[in-house]
């Protein structure tokens, strides 16, 4: 598909916390012709929906089962904990793990963290979602490790964060089916590494007016019916000056 064409849309799956806006708006300059279909879906389920055809590329959280999927890491985030605005690490600024060491801390089943092992004790239930882990948060029944950007999303007043100095971290990757890297995926691939328009592997061509101009041949003084060089306007030529 070419630029110009109309009639499909690209579809971005994103995970809770990625925020897709700035390679989406890149998108809509260079490709008006082409709408982006932005698709919100659980960090546990952005696979099955990129495999299953939902999707055309999606933004998740590592580590991911890459059997079949291309995956672009992109950025590391601060894993943070986020507790009342009454807990003792409130008065931090920042914290290690030994710091929890008598917490008891939630594990959403969502968890997007690999821990080799988990921080504090463990709290009295595995809340189903990172959002549900953060109401009992704030009901004061434990604390909760999580990326930053989920730490924003589910911002509450009554609560804080803060960061986890030796914590595991959470990387999001651009990932796609890899049999499925249509002309437009690979669009989208060259905007989220920072490709300009112009980039000789990028597929989108540059306009006619960012075009360098041809390079003018050097122009070959004109001759004489004599066969001489004629002399250029306002040169003299060389000869005796009369005595």
């Amino acid at each position: 598909m070419t630029v110009g064409e109309t009639g499909k849309a690209f579809r971005l799956a994103y995970v809770p916390g990625v925020t897709p806006a700035k390679w989406v708006n890149t998108w809509t300059e260079r490709m008006p012709d082409v709408p982006v279909t932005l698709v919100a879906v659980p960090a546990a389920e952005v696979v099955g929906l990129l495999r299953n055809g939902g999707a055309d590329a999606g933004f998740a959280r590592l580590p991911v089962d890459r059997d079949g999927l291309s995956v672009i890491p992109l950025y590391v985030e601060t894993t943070v904990v986020v507790v009342p605005k009454d807990h003792a690490v409130a008065a931090a600024d920042e914290v290690t793990i030994a710091d929890l060491v008598d917490d008891e801390v939630f594990h959403p089943l969502d968890d997007t963290i690999e821990w080799t092992v988990r921080p504090g004790r463990p709290a009295f239930t595995r809340p189903a979602t990172t959002a549900d882990a953060v109401e009992l948060v704030a009901a004061g029944t434990g604390i909760l490790l999580v990326p930053q950007s989920l730490a924003r999303l589910y911002h509450r007043r009554d609560l804080t964060y803060r960061p986890v100095l030796d914590a595991p971290q959470s990387q999001v990757a651009l990932t796609w089916p890899t049999d499925a890297t249509t002309d437009l995926v690979e669009d989208f691939i060259g905007i989220v590494r920072g490709r300009t328009v112009n980039s000789s592997r990028g597929r989108i061509p540059a306009s006619p007016a960012a075009e360098k101009p041809a390079r003018r041949q050097a122009q070959k003084p004109a001759q004489n019916s004599s066969g001489r060089r004629a002399v250029p306007a306002g040169r003299k030529r060389r000869g005796y000056r009369s005595r």
